[in-house]
């Protein structure tokens, strides 16, 4: 997730249906008590049961996994305490025997379950998304009612690359699977190149050796993990992003048909992959994550050019977001998804997973 409220501002002509849909509800929700306010968690309550029932319900057959993003920042509220009814609403909505929490492996890896798709989260691991602790784990499982699969966080490289044991270990002891986000940067800073965790670098195979020894340290764990490298590749808030590693030149790299800068994403992923079946760490479930709405809108950045091959990649996951501010524009969750559904199942079978989802609190709410 970016840390930005600048994200996603989209053309009021795309959100018509989506807007009006929601203030129908509303409208309903306050016939016959105009003078009365409504409190502006409604909405969120709303969002939740519409993202969660749309999956439940199988408009999106494809998707296993849902993992919902439990963090309030930069005067956002996505929290699932965010009101006593918000909190009803999520306990609500992954009641029930659909939402699955223990994990099944095959090889090493994750595969879908039976019935039913895996519930998770990322369970507030604090600013840099990397304060992993157990407490947390069990204060959002107590929130929703409900275990989580796995506990989601950040792997942030900054001057040295190395493997995230303590976090590692700190999910493990709680009986849950540690999801780890490789974040190749040396800062958090956003909408700006990193200038030594560069694509080219990597493949290059300037960290090799941090990157082979990062791999034997996952091996040495001994229990399955999942992974990341490129979080929301599409989107120009991270700088894997193709905008800092050639954007939509095809003379500097590689293919002279294809984009420089997804081209040279696409050989980081690979290269890194490769390196962790040298090291074998075979206990690892490659996920490939892309962003629902990419930045920028150009052709060149579309997520199928940055994709490195199912021979490379597990899963594939996808950050859906409703509002993270209240000047956004209402979109609901299944409009969101289905602008990017059709195109990842034409890309790829692999297992698709809702790894990144949440909403601020809205005010569409009457005033007295």
């Amino acid at each position: 997730m970016q840390r930005t409220l600048l994200r996603k501002t989209i053309k009021l002509s795309k959100k018509f249906i989506s807007v009006l849909w929601f203030v129908s509800i509303f409208l309903v929700l306050s016939a016959g008590s105009c003078r009365k306010k409504h409190p502006v968690q409604r909405l969120k309550a709303l969002w939740i049961r519409d993202a969660y029932g749309v999956i439940q319900g199988g408009e999106f057959p494809r998707i296993k996994a849902m993992a919902w993003w439990h963090e309030n920042w930069e005067g956002s509220s996505l929290r699932i305490d965010s009101s006593p009814e918000v909190t009803d609403a999520y306990r609500k909505a992954v009641s029930g025997g659909f939402w699955k929490t223990r994990p099944v492996f095959s090889g090493g890896k994750l595969i879908p379950p039976a019935s039913g798709c895996y519930h998770a989260a990322f369970p507030d691991f604090g600013g840099p998304e990397d304060m992993v602790s157990a407490d947390s784990i069990v204060h959002f499982e107590r929130l929703a009612g409900k275990n989580i699969t796995w506990a989601y966080f950040s792997d942030n490289w900054y001057d040295q690359i190395g493997f995230p044991w303590d976090a590692v270990q700190e999910i493990h002891r709680a009986g849950r699977v540690p999801f780890i986000r490789m974040m190749a940067r040396e800062d958090i800073a956003e909408f700006e190149p990193d200038t030594l965790y560069t694509m080219q670098n990597i493949i290059d195979g300037r960290f090799d050796a941090d990157l082979l020894q990062w791999f034997r340290d996952a091996a040495a764990t001994g229990f399955p993990m999942l992974i990341e490298f490129g979080t929301e590749v599409n989107g120009d808030w991270f700088p894997w992003n193709g905008a800092y590693q050639g954007g939509g030149e095809t003379t500097g790299y590689g293919d002279p048909a294809f984009p420089d800068g997804p081209e040279r994403f696409r050989d980081a992923f690979r290269h890194i992959v490769m390196l962790s079946r040298q090291a074998g760490a075979d206990n690892l479930t490659w996920f490939f994550h892309l962003d629902a709405y990419g930045e920028p809108e150009d052709a060149w950045n579309d997520f199928e050019n940055y994709y490195p091959g199912d021979s490379y990649v597990d899963w594939v996951g996808i950050s859906v977001y409703g509002p993270l501010t209240r000047s956004d524009d209402w979109e609901t969750f299944r409009y969101r998804l289905s602008q990017v559904y059709d195109r990842v199942c034409r890309m790829t079978a692999k297992p698709l997973a809702v790894v990144e989802t949440g909403v601020t609190e809205y005010g569409l709410a009457n005033e007295e």
